[in-house]
């Protein structure tokens, strides 16, 4: 089993929990060289927002899309934009990611940002 799939299978036992809870959920997603958030609904078929390194308003402000920098970024936006919407209360799903660094950075901003999880 190589890394990514081990990666895939965290993820897995992670959104099956999510799933019984029926929560709304926080997923992320990382690459290299960006970083993407994103609140879905319980029922897991509408994405009701979202955010990335690589959207057009943050890319004018962020030199590097891929760093602890840009993870903040992110999410910040993400928390503002479920604030808009009257999203207060969300799970996260860290996609089967180790929480440190850009992970632990994004979701440290969002909870500044008012996101309870």
């Amino acid at each position: 089993m190589n890394t990514k799939q081990s990666r895939i299978r965290r993820a897995r036992k992670t959104r099956a929990k999510i799933a019984a809870v029926k929560a709304t959920r926080l997923a992320i997603h990382r690459t290299n060289s960006h970083v993407y958030a994103q609140i879905i609904s319980a029922d897991g078929g509408t994405v009701m927002c979202s955010a990335s390194s690589n959207d057009k308003e943050l890319r004018a402000e962020l030199t590097n899309g891929g760093n602890v920098a840009a993870a903040t970024a992110v999410g910040k936006r993400l928390a503002e934009k479920a604030k808009g919407l009257g999203i207060e209360k969300v799970a996260f799903d860290r996609a089967g990611f180790k929480f440190h660094g850009r992970v632990k950075a994004l979701a440290d901003a969002a909870r500044e940002g008012g996101l309870v999880f």
